[in-house]
């Protein structure tokens, strides 16, 4: 019990001398410190009302953005899918062709093969 007295009594001792020390070593009167830190104060709550203000509309552009994204990837996404398939389109009804020219390229390839060994 006695210690929490004394360190009680140590807390109150050291606030009041504290704020002695702090009240005698400013250099303006106590009228002129006040004003000065009630023009900070309103400094600092006019700082942190734009600061929110802008998070706000930072946060409120920042949605727009990512709506405006998704957006263009639908519409790249549907586009490229109508790409494919008109590329789809347009190749298979000669891909028939293009195999049977492939084929004919490898055996002519192996022909000549066939004719560079024996010579």
């Amino acid at each position: 019990m006695t210690n929490s007295k004394s360190l009680l009594l140590g807390i109150l001792v050291g606030g009041s001398v504290s704020a002695a020390v702090t009240l005698l070593s400013t250099p303006s009167t106590g009228r002129d410190f006040r004003s000065q830190v009630k023009s900070k104060s309103l400094e600092w709550k006019d700082m942190l009302l734009n600061l929110k203000q802008d998070g706000l509309r930072l946060k409120k552009q920042i949605r727009a953005t990512s709506q405006e994204g998704a957006t263009l990837i639908k519409e790249l996404t549907q586009d490229m899918k109508k790409s494919v398939g008109d590329w789809k389109a347009t190749v298979e009804p000669h891909q028939e062709n293009i195999h049977h020219y492939l084929e004919q390229i490898e055996s002519s390839l192996k022909d000549l093969e066939e004719k560079v060994k024996t010579q």
